[in-house]
């Protein structure tokens, strides 16, 4: 399930601007996933590629060799939407399970 949102999370980075690999790495950290290197991203990149989700080309770096920057294709910004969707009903979902539960508890609520 994770590969499946952080897959939804680089569609939506992609999506702002052309980024790298290891660009996405750090953007991913400054969100809070720690775990997650270059080694994890590249083969859900090239992945994402096979499926039309993304594109690539190589670009000049200021510093060493050439970047595969990735961007959103219309396929790709149509899998961020229904990822977006899916997201979006799985939160109220699971936030309804746990309310409830903790209502029947009779302990502090969740925010919505």
């Amino acid at each position: 399930m994770l590969k499946g949102i952080i897959e939804g999370c680089l569609l939506a980075i992609i999506k702002n601007k052309e980024v790298y690999g290891y660009e996405l790495a750090e953007k991913l950290e400054s969100y809070g996933f720690e775990s997650f290197s270059e080694g994890t991203i590249y083969p859900l990149l090239m992945r994402m590629q096979k499926e039309e989700l993304v594109t690539s080309r190589l670009k000049k770096s200021t510093a060493g060799p050439k970047r595969k920057y990735y961007s959103l294709t219309p396929r790709g910004e149509l899998e961020l939407k229904e990822f977006k969707n899916r997201w979006s009903g799985l939160q109220k979902n699971v936030n309804n399970v746990l309310q409830r539960e903790l209502d029947a508890k009779g302990d502090e609520t969740i925010e919505k």
